[in-house]
């Protein structure tokens, strides 16, 4: 039937009639909130770069956790800030890390029960030259050709991985997250939780992860850029759709129980693609220079914080992301309610 009979705009004349029909639907319990944890006592630094973003120390993001069960978020990714730093990335795997410590402690108060824990696995916080994984420099001479001069090593990298989500898992994690996009790590998790008797420890694998310019702000918060070169080697390139399904297919082979996707709005596409094939659970990671250049218009004035925020947001969700990783968590679980 055509005009005048139908009549589209009957069921938005209201805000009721809106909202009983909304296909989409933002809610706290599908937003994760990241915590950036750090040494000391009573310390609340502000990123520069990341308004209303934090590192902080371990006592300082107990009361953060606190505010963020309370709002009814479904749960934490946690990333470390170690003292100490080298090349073999030595605190992602410590027994007594920034993120072990941290897990712990959260894990200790029964009125975060709500909040599911999850921990980044990855070294580049705690390698002394930023990268992701094991790098090894080559005898050429002073002045190599480009890219001659160091190398990630992929497979030697794969057990130190291994080792961190372990040794997170047996600090409380309840979902380990490798970022690094080593070939195999996957694989190599699974084998190791097992071997541990931490079988029941989910992965949640950053599975099609870009070489993104919207990491920036990001590298500051957990002071992780690397030192020389850039991580394109093994980071997916932007331009490649297929490929990113290639690479959750063996995600998912090798044992990930989860997906996310990373970054989200500049992926929208991709996302949407991997909902469409794949029925394991999907999040999306809104990275640190989408809430950046967000947060740059408000402060101009430029977009309405509260609409842009959830617009945003919502966007990701109709994409096909069941949960999404974002820094506006606990502000939009604030607008939400």
């Amino acid at each position: 039937m055509n005009f005048p009979a139908t009549r589209m705009r009957r069921l938005r004349r209201t805000p009721a009639l809106r909202s009983l029909v909304r296909e989409t639907h933002l809610y706290p319990g599908a937003l994760v909130y990241p915590l950036f944890l750090c040494p000391g006592e009573g310390v609340r630094r502000e990123v520069a770069s990341m308004p209303g973003v934090f590192n902080l120390s371990i006592d300082e993001a107990l009361k953060e956790a606190e505010s963020c069960a309370a709002l009814g978020l479904g749960g934490l990714l946690l990333f470390g800030l170690p003292a100490h730093k080298d090349d073999l990335a030595t605190g992602a795997y410590s027994e007594n890390g920034i993120v072990q410590q941290g897990l712990r402690a959260l894990k200790s108060s029964r009125s975060l029960d709500t909040l599911v824990l999850i921990a980044d696995v990855c070294l580049c916080e705690y390698t002394s030259h930023g990268h992701c994984g094991v790098v090894t420099r080559s005898a050429s001479p002073a002045s190599p050709a480009p890219g001659e001069a160091w190398r990630i090593e992929n497979d030697a990298t794969l057990p130190l991985l291994a080792r961190t989500a372990v040794s997170l898992a047996q600090a409380g994690a309840d979902i380990v997250a490798p970022s690094d996009m080593m070939d195999g790590r996957v694989e190599a998790i699974r084998a190791a939780l097992d071997a541990a008797a931490c079988e029941n420890t989910p992965i949640l694998s950053y599975a099609s992860k870009f070489a993104s310019a919207f990491y920036g702000p990001f590298r500051e918060a957990a002071s992780s850029a690397p030192q020389f070169g850039d991580r394109r080697s093994y980071q997916m390139d932007g331009a490649n759709l297929r490929e990113a399904m290639r690479e959750i297919d063996l995600d998912i082979a090798e044992g990930a129980d989860m997906i996310l996707m990373k970054p989200a709005l500049p992926y929208l596409d991709v996302i949407r693609a991997a909902r469409e094939r794949f029925d394991v659970p999907l999040g999306a990671y809104q990275v640190s220079g989408e809430y950046a250049m967000l947060q740059a218009a408000f402060q101009r004035g430029w977009l309405d914080p509260e609409r842009a925020m959830l617009e945003s947001l919502t966007s990701i969700r109709r994409a096909g992301a069941d949960f999404i990783v974002t820094y506006f968590a606990k502000d939009a679980a604030r607008t939400l309610a």
